[in-house]
């Protein structure tokens, strides 16, 4: 038996027993996939829940379903938020929000740097790209993506249980993987160039962890996924 079509509709709600699917859904179902009145389909509102529905009113532009089950999955039990510094391509900082999402992380803060050629992002399209990946992935749990802010005000705004900052200066560092394993972590990582002394030491007097991340220097991007894939499944 093949899985059922997956689609994310962040208005449905616990309580409904019919929903009428968005336009983008609807045309999706209709046209694309050809689905008629019956057939069933998985819709998540991307914070834990999982409906189960079958199609009442087959419209290319107002779908109508019947909600037949919802089961939900509790929130991650590691929270790990990956606070990164923004790029000059948002095809390479886009790959790392896919790739985030389907890894699990919880929450993407993009960082203004001091060596950032980029300050802003299209927040639209960003959070299609987040959901095309939770889609993919199957996952009812969307990540947090927070709007683009600068490293002083991260530090400032986002406790953690843990924290962590990975960067290419000389000094004393911890492998990530001698980390200790937490429930609730913030990993600092850097814009092409690195962070600044400046944004160095001022992570530091806030308690940062230097960590190095292994012996060669990792593009922007793939030092977010390293970080992602050992915070996450450290046992």
């Amino acid at each position: 038996m093949s899985a059922l079509p997956y689609f994310f509709e962040p208005t449905i709600q616990q309580s409904s027993t019919h929903f009428e699917l968005s336009e983008v859904t609807s045309k999706h179902c209709i046209q694309v996939l050809r689905m008629r009145a019956g057939e069933s389909l998985h819709l998540t509102d991307g914070v834990g829940n999982l409906y189960t529905a079958s199609i009442v009113e087959a419209d290319k532009k107002k779908t109508v379903v019947k909600i037949d089950l919802v089961v939900h999955t509790p929130a991650p039990t590691k929270n790990v938020c990956i606070a990164i510094g923004l790029l000059k391509n948002t095809g390479r900082f886009e790959w790392f929000l896919e790739k985030a999402t389907e890894m699990g992380v919880t929450k993407i803060v993009p960082l203004i740097c001091e060596r950032s050629e980029r300050s802003n992002l299209k927040g639209e399209r960003m959070m299609g790209v987040l959901v095309a990946a939770l889609i993919q992935s199957k996952q009812t749990w969307l990540p947090v993506l927070s709007e683009p802010i600068t490293v002083a005000q991260f530090i400032d705004k986002h406790p953690s249980s843990q924290k962590l900052i990975a960067h290419c200066e000389e000094g004393n560092k911890t492998a990530l993987t001698n980390i200790p394993n937490s429930n609730d972590t913030s990993i600092l990582i850097g814009p092409e160039g690195d962070f600044t002394p400046s944004e160095i030491t001022l992570a530091i007097d806030a308690k940062y962890t230097p960590v190095s991340l292994g012996e060669t220097r990792l593009r922007t991007e793939t030092a977010g996924m390293v970080a992602a894939a050992l915070l996450l499944y450290k046992n």
